[in-house]
């Protein structure tokens, strides 16, 4: 069972918001989508839920369309609040439950462990509009998982979240994958990406301008940071060739290289002013990843 997006295409009017997108994004695996606002991660989602028509190109969940029929297997998050704020918290995702499938009791009990696996159980019987922002956001991602569906897609699912809860939540939807699960998730934060996703995709202007494996995607740029660590000033070695920057620190700095090979001219240069505490060659991270593709060759 996979999600496909094959040479998708969606256009209002003379305004290309995803532009011949191709993905796969295999059974039980977690894919993560990065990219600025307008990106066009919002309006992929959108159409992988049926709720827009692509203007060219397919997309399919288990070999079919994704149609009135199976969707009820989907859970979404919407980056939006979605939730009826005059209804109390138990009774909206009972209902919400029911909408997907489930037996009023079956939803009760399911809304119960979520609300207490969430620590909001007191919470229950309280008006949506009475919640944090935190904690509605908590709600609406219940509301999302509450009837078990096989492919998840959260949008931006840690928005408004203190750190606490962030680590919460990212606990649930490791789990939720342990058992099975199809995740696709958008976020501004790189370092959750890094953490959770086996694959993903950075979108810019309605592009994938990188995808594929965490993996792959880090081998394909190399390694290009070192990080030293002496009891002397590093700051000379900024000047040498083929540094692009060096970002200073207590106990020495670190360097982006534009060649793995700058690397040892680092160290031997550094060598001869004292004795080196740490050398490493480390690979990219997303962060190094989305600026040099995003800030400087698609700006």
């Amino acid at each position: 069972m996979a999600l496909k997006i094959e040479h998708v295409t969606r256009r209002f009017g003379d305004f290309t918001a995803v532009k011949d997108l191709s993905m796969i994004v295999e059974q039980g695996s977690m894919y993560g989508f990065l990219g600025a606002n307008g990106a066009g991660k919002t309006t992929t989602f959108r159409m992988i839920l049926g709720l827009l028509d692509a203007t060219e190109g397919s997309i399919t969940w288990n070999g079919k369309p994704i149609t009135y029929a199976n969707r009820s297997h989907i859970g979404y998050l919407p980056e939006e609040r979605g939730l009826y704020p005059k209804m109390n918290v138990e009774d909206q995702l009972v209902y919400l439950g029911q909408l997907r499938g489930m037996k009023k009791t079956g939803a009760k009990n399911a809304v119960n462990q979520w609300l207490e696996k969430f620590e909001v159980k007191h919470y229950a019987q309280k008006k949506v509009e009475e919640l944090s922002k935190g904690n509605q956001q908590k709600i609406q991602l219940i509301a999302s998982l509450v009837h078990k569906p096989s492919l998840i897609i959260l949008d931006e699912p840690f928005s408004g979240l203190d750190p606490v809860n962030v680590e919460m939540l990212k606990k649930a939807i490791l789990d939720i994958q342990k058992e099975g699960a199809t995740i696709v998730f958008s976020s501004h934060r790189m370092d959750h990406v890094e953490e959770l996703c086996d694959q993903l995709c950075i979108m810019h202007h309605g592009e994938a301008i990188v995808s594929g494996s965490l993996r792959e995607v880090k081998r394909g740029f190399g390694r290009q940071n070192v990080r030293l660590k002496a009891d002397f000033d590093l700051t000379f070695l900024g000047e040498l060739e083929g540094v692009n920057s060096f970002q200073p620190s207590i106990e020495g700095g670190l360097f982006q290289i534009s060649d793995e090979r700058i690397a040892h001219e680092l160290l031997r240069t550094a060598l001869t002013r004292g004795d080196i505490r740490y050398f490493a060659i480390e690979e990219p991270s997303l962060q190094d990843i989305f600026i040099e593709k995003v800030g400087k060759e698609y700006a």
